[in-house]
């Protein structure tokens, strides 16, 4: 009986060994396009800001699982919202996000991504995938791609210099709901007027 149970143990681990190896590769060849064909080609070209912002739309569309982080950031409240409340807010997140993180990786234009392997995450079937940017000065700027995979790759979150935008944005949203008279119709209206 012992023997019928290691040997199971071990069936198990060698599978999950083999799947994580996978999923690691998969997660590392995913962000590598994302920020090859995406962020880096966005930022280095020359179109203008209108055109920077939609490009980058799509590229959150399609690469990052908005609903995902829009159920994340607003925490215990994305529970007690209308549904209403919630699409009204996947809309305005997802504007509002497109132009503070088209600003944010301008920070990184005429540069590239070094890959620097992936770490286990503790949620399941996620895994950080570890990069860094070299700057002009200083160290370069570390930056953790948090990948999910569902049956298809999708970013949840992105950690520039140990700080997590979607727990950063958590943080401030939950903050901003419990101490406006109108909540999260007040949230979704203040990101509306920053979305402008």
């Amino acid at each position: 009986m012992r023997k019928l149970i290691a040997l199971i143990c071990a069936c198990v681990f060698c599978f999950s060994f083999k799947a994580n190896a996978i999923d690691a590769s998969k997660a590392e060849d995913f962000v590598k396009k994302v920020t090859t064909e995406g962020v880096e080609e966005i930022v280095n070209s020359t179109a203008s800001i209108e055109e920077k912002d939609a490009r980058f739309e799509k590229l959150f569309n399609e690469y990052l699982d908005l609903d995902y982080i829009g159920r994340f950031v607003l925490g215990r409240y994305w529970k007690t919202a209308s549904d209403k409340q919630k699409d009204d807010f996947i809309k305005v997140y997802r504007e509002f996000n497109t132009k503070t993180w088209s600003k944010r990786f301008d920070e990184f234009k005429g540069k590239s991504f070094d890959f620097n392997g992936t770490t286990p995450s503790n949620s399941e079937g996620q895994i950080f995938v570890n990069t860094s940017v070299k700057m002009n000065e200083g160290e370069p700027v570390k930056v953790l791609w948090r990948v999910k995979d569902g049956g298809q790759m999708k970013i949840v979150d992105i950690v520039i210099e140990n700080v997590s935008l979607a727990i950063t944005a958590r943080n401030e949203y939950t903050a901003y709901i419990k101490q406006a008279p109108g909540g999260l119709d007040d949230l979704i209206k203040d990101l509306k007027e920053k979305s402008k």
